[in-house]
């Protein structure tokens, strides 16, 4: 049986715990136990958190923009190499790479800023429109009906509490109808330590979970049998303000296009009081199965 709730957070803490191999050199580990390929939202993480562990910790990340260049192996250590850019009066800029075997699977730029005061707005948020995620029924029991993917998911380590306001992109075909908005409740199922940087790990972490599953929601498309495979290309984040990432957040999907087997998505996090924290922008290669 796959961990779960406190303990599966705290493995979570463990495997963004990078080790410090030099200064600018970091060795990351992952799950024994997972799907067969490195979650994307992992590495983005771990890149992000060795970033930051060369910056100044009064700025904090603002945005990273990341390429998944290859697919990742659960079962070798990752290097994670950091070039250190520029370090401004305002701004720390950092290149991350990750390596396997001395091939580059992902990298990523991330810019941190240190805090000033200004303009601030936001645009209004469905807040209105969504029940709370005390309503919304749990992944768990939206897995009931389908055994084998329930069975799946049992032995995984699940440190995110997820639940879905519309369909999953998971819905058989023929079962989830056409919706041009993909909405769930997200959070770290635990209590996080109090550290900024962590917690923009988590959120990275997590946010690279749902966000394609609004492209296919336009059409009604779902992964899997019957329907498509996918594949992160580039994943983008912009931090707007405070959060913690183990307190309610409300993932507001939309995909504006999808053309030659890429779908873009966009996704905007806001708190349960309808904060706007951060912005996700992903591109992912959808293909039929089989096809």
């Amino acid at each position: 049986m796959g961990q779960s709730g406190q303990t599966a957070v705290d493995h979570l803490v463990e495997l963004l715990d990078l080790t410090q191999v030099t200064p600018l050199v970091f060795m990351g580990k992952s799950p024994t136990v997972g799907p067969p390929r490195l979650y994307g939202g992992q590495v983005a993480a771990q890149a992000l958190a060795a970033a930051g562990r060369t910056v100044d910790p009064d700025r904090f990340v603002h945005s990273l923009h990341g390429y998944f260049v290859r697919a990742g192996d659960p079962t070798e250590p990752i290097e994670y190499s950091v070039e250190k850019i520029r370090d401004g009066g305002s701004f720390s800029v950092r290149r991350s790479v990750a390596l396997q075997r001395g091939k580059p699977i992902f990298f990523m730029s991330a810019s941190f800023h240190r805090l000033e005061h200004g303009l601030d707005h936001q645009a209004p948020g469905p807040m209105d429109e969504v029940p709370p995620p005390e309503e919304v029924p749990t992944l768990m029991e939206r897995l009931v009906p389908y055994p084998e993917r329930l069975a799946i998911y049992q032995v995984f380590p699940r440190p995110l509490d997820v639940r879905y306001v519309g369909e999953p992109g998971w819905v058989p075909a023929g079962e989830r109808q056409a919706d041009p908005q993909q909405r769930v409740w997200l959070r770290i199922d635990g209590t996080l330590p109090d550290d900024p940087l962590l917690h923009a790990c988590a959120l990275t972490y997590a946010s690279d979970l749902t966000l394609l599953d609004s492209v296919l929601s336009v059409h009604g498309e779902v992964f899997g049998p019957g329907g498509m495979i996918g594949a992160s290309l580039d994943h983008a984040l912009w931090f707007h303000r405070p959060f913690r990432a183990d307190e309610w957040l409300l993932y507001d999907c939309w995909s504006p296009s999808a053309a030659g087997a890429r779908g873009l998505a966009t996704g905007r996090l806001l708190t349960r009081d309808g904060k706007h924290v951060a912005t996700a922008v992903q591109e992912g290669l959808l293909r039929k199965v089989g096809g």
